[in-house]
């Protein structure tokens, strides 16, 4: 007798092997049999006949440290076949809170109704075991958190002290359960840094086949020297680099990709181990003020807001955006996404030129008074990409899938996020494997399951064989399909029939089992 028998699937099992027909038997959370079975008694039984049954993807650039705790249910992962996140990328992770970065990250408690507090990761975990989610969770530890902690968010150079108190929090967070270190090097105060804090920082923590992720200083103008600098800080301390969705941002560098692709090559080549991820949209979103000049950031919200506010401040700020701000097209390419107040809310969904036109203001004056008038928490879409350089990187060997979103739900629809949250995997199998041809099936399961969990520590994930934990998705080739998209971002996705997370059945039939909760497994 077992819990859960998938039977007649055609599987692809993670590895990048031809995919075979097999039943699958599940009890507890563990596959406990692939292979043709005859005559076993099942407690529940799922006919895949004429379906694919493959790991659970596995979404390796998330944001969902503190959205998880408003939307448990992971509605928006769970329907695209997502049963493990990685989160803590770009710098930002749900511990260390320490010194100065108490205050600032108060406010993603009071976004998220989140009644816990925590300063380390112990705590954030026993509050994520309370909370009692559903879907696996892993993460790497900011060092954005690191400097916060440890400087605030002020623009000066990291001293000696300095980094042994962040490469001891590194310590500490890792030995708590953290999985690597990622860095935001255009936020504050990661933007404050330089390639020898980081060089110094995972050299002094000494941490055994410590992983970094980076969103990289640059991905457009300064796009090749940032990848230098990431293959430097490799080269400099011995460990895994990733770069976080790859790209080449503005038209004017959509040019670098064959440099690109070269010095990726010959970095592997030489023997650095060096992955990376990429969204399958040509459209990125993150603050909207991330448009300014870094220094604009420098000591917090509070001292952001008064330069925004001051006329002095304001020349000077336009002045190093002129070319932005008397380039008419690159604002007609910025949409808001997100505002808080109800009177900005008709600005969702619509691009920044185009709502300066119907009010007769220029472009910049309108961006830096919205971002006064809500308090900076304006979220902006940047469609910046180009087609054929995203299909380049997305068949890149090393280039696994990550939505760069956080957790959300379908109910209480809030602005107009970007529709990667809701439709990633499903579309980058649909559209740019079985439409397009870009790599075969069973090459594009392998990068969304088993080479995200080599390459992120995660033990017994991404595979489908006996042992392994019980993360599946079954899913119906000929209709899967991604049904978001910039204007209706909250549609849930076609053709993902089934998932299981560690054994329980999440999603049955293209629908959210609300009834079942899962108890959080440690994804390594």
């Amino acid at each position: 007798m077992i819990d859960v028998l998938i039977k007649n699937a055609l599987v692809y099992d993670g590895s990048g092997g031809a995919p075979f027909v097999a039943d699958i038997g599940i009890t507890g959370d563990r596959i406990v049999f692939v292979g043709d079975f005859v005559g076993v008694d099942a407690d529940r039984v799922i006919d895949a006949r004429g379906l694919v049954a493959s790991p659970g993807f596995i979404d390796v650039h998330g944001h969902s440290e503190f959205s998880l705790f408003a939307y448990p249910n992971a509605d928006s992962k769970l329907l695209q076949g997502v049963t493990t996140e990685i989160n803590g990328n770009c710098g930002f992770s749900a511990a260390p809170i320490s010194g100065p970065a108490i205050d600032h990250l108060e406010r993603e408690f009071i976004t998220y109704s989140i009644k816990d507090r925590w300063h380390c990761f112990r705590d954030f975990y026993a509050s994520l075991q309370r909370l009692n989610p559903a879907i696996n969770f892993a993460t790497l530890t900011g060092h954005g958190n690191l400097r916060a902690s440890v400087l605030g968010y002020e623009d000066v150079p990291a001293t000696r002290t300095d980094i042994e108190m962040m490469s001891l929090l590194l310590r500490d967070a890792v030995s708590e359960g953290a999985i690597g270190l990622s860095s935001g090097l255009i936020y504050s105060p990661g933007v404050y840094s330089d390639n020898d804090e980081i060089v110094d920082i995972i050299n002094a923590a000494a941490i055994n086949d410590l992983l970094y992720a980076t969103h990289m200083r640059s991905e457009g103008d300064f796009l090749i020297e940032s990848v230098q600098d990431t293959i430097e800080v490799a080269r400099r301390t011995g460990i895994k680099i990733h770069l976080s969705h790859l790209k080449t941002a503005g038209s004017r560098n959509w040019y670098k990709i064959d440099e690109l692709v070269c010095v990726i090559e010959e970095a592997r080549a030489s023997g650095i181990r060096l992955t990376c991820d990429r969204y399958p949209y040509t459209a990125s979103q993150t603050s909207l003020d991330t448009v300014m000049p870094s220094w604009v950031y420098e000591g917090g919200d509070e001292l952001e807001l008064r330069r925004l506010s001051d006329g002095e401040q304001l020349s000077r700020i336009r002045e190093e955006l002129r070319e932005r701000i008397e380039n008419v097209p690159y604002w007609d390419s910025v949409m808001v996404s997100t505002v808080r107040s109800e009177k900005n809310k008709p600005m969702e969904g619509h691009r920044i030129g185009e709502i300066a036109r119907s009010r007769g203001v220029e472009p910049f004056s309108l961006v830096t008074s919205l971002l006064i008038e809500e308090r900076l928490a304006v979220d902006a879409i940047f469609f910046s990409m180009s087609e054929d350089n995203l299909r380049r990187i997305l068949s890149l060997d090393v280039c696994m899938v990550g939505s760069d979103s956080s957790i959300r739900g379908y109910a209480g629809c809030v602005g107009k996020p970007h529709p990667r949250g809701f439709g990633a995997f499903p579309r980058y199998i649909s559209r740019y494997v079985l439409s397009e041809g870009l790599m075969s099936l069973r090459d594009a399961i392998r990068k969304i399951t088993a080479l995200p969990a080599q390459t992120f520590g995660l033990h017994n994930r991404g595979i489908i064989r006996e042992g392994a934990y019980a993360d599946v998705v079954v899913f119906d080739r000929d209709s899967i399909m991604d049904c978001a998209d910039f204007e209706t971002p909250y549609c849930q996705p076609k053709g993902i029939e089934y998932v299981l997370v560690n054994g329980t059945v999440a999603v049955e039939v293209g629908t959210i089992r609300e009834e079942n909760r899962y108890l959080l497994k440690k994804a390594w």
